[in-house]
């Protein structure tokens, strides 16, 4: 019994670790991508009211529109201006930056 508690608690200390680093690699990646030129350094205070305040957003959600502007398949309102700079994220980078942004409160 004592060795399952320990356990469990290994893991959850292991858990906490990886997702502080997730957290730390989406910051990375978020400021060094460029996204904080028109999103903000916060992801809270756009460059201009239209576009979007990207702190708290759904992870999924960011990430479909993130492929979406990648891809073409959106290309509506201020795409364009994100469609230049897609080409330098990966997805695996993209699933990055979605999950440290619904992670900012």
């Amino acid at each position: 019994m004592k060795l399952s508690l320990i356990l469990a608690g290994s893991l959850s200390i292991v858990a906490a670790s990886f997702a502080s680093q997730a957290f730390a690699d989406g910051k990375a990646l978020y400021l060094e991508k460029t996204c904080i030129a028109c999103h903000g350094k916060d992801a809270k205070k756009p460059l201009t009211p239209e576009y979007p305040k990207l702190a708290g957003q759904n992870a999924k959600y960011a990430e479909k529109q993130m492929q979406d502007i990648k891809s073409g398949a959106r290309a509506n309102g201020n795409s364009a201006a994100m469609k230049g700079v897609m080409h330098l994220v990966s997805d695996e980078e993209i699933k990055e930056i979605a999950k440290y942004l619904s992670e900012i409160k």
